[in-house]
C-alpha cells in the first residue's frame, strides 16, 4: 500500500493541515481536547471538529493515535510505506515517543495471524517505560 503523503498534505482542508500542524510542532503526544484548546483562535470550537480531522489524517497515514494515551502524534516516518506495523516507545516519565518499525515482529504477527486465519488489518504496538534520558537525570 502506497502513500503519498506529499500530495495526501495538499489535498488537506484548513482543519486538517490546522490540527496537522499542531501536532507536528508539538514535542509530545497531544489529545483531542488539547488541540481544541490550541486551535480555539482559529474558530475552532467542537471536539467534533478536531475528531473529525484527526479521522481523516490517521487515515491518510500522517497521524497516528496512542491508544495507551488516547493521545495523537505526527508521523515520524511519513515516506516510510511499510505501515502495516508501527510501535512506539513511550517515556513515562517524560512522555517522549519514539516511533519505529522492527522487520521480524511484523514478520512474525503475520505468520501467527496467517495460521489463525486472522485478517490483521493494522498493528500498534506501545511500548511503555524509561528514556535513557531520564534514567541517566
Amino acid at each position: 500500500m502506497t502513500h503519498d503523503h506529499e500530495s495526501a498534505k495538499t489535498g488537506l482542508t484548513r482543519n486538517q493541515s490546522l490540527v496537522f500542524a499542531a501536532l507536528e510542532k508539538s514535542e509530545a503526544p497531544l489529545s483531542a481536547y488539547t488541540i481544541l484548546d490550541a486551535l480555539r483562535d482559529e474558530g475552532f470550537r467542537a471536539p467534533l471538529q478536531v475528531y473529525r480531522a484527526l479521522e481523516k489524517l490517521v487515515a491518510l497515514g500522517l497521524v497516528h493515535r496512542l491508544e495507551s494515551l488516547n493521545a495523537f502524534v505526527a508521523c515520524d516516518h511519513p515516506d516510510d510505506d511499510a505501515h502495516g506495523t508501527i510501535a512506539f516507545a513511550i517515556c513515562e516519565d517524560c512522555g517522549q515517543v519514539d516511533e519505529f518499525s522492527d522487520d521480524q515482529i511484523a514478520q512474525r504477527l503475520g505468520s501467527w495471524a496467517r495460521a489463525e486465519k486472522f485478517d490483521l488489518d493494522k498493528t500498534i504496538i506501545e511500548l511503555r517505560g524509561t528514556c535513557e534520558s531520564c534514567k541517566a537525570a
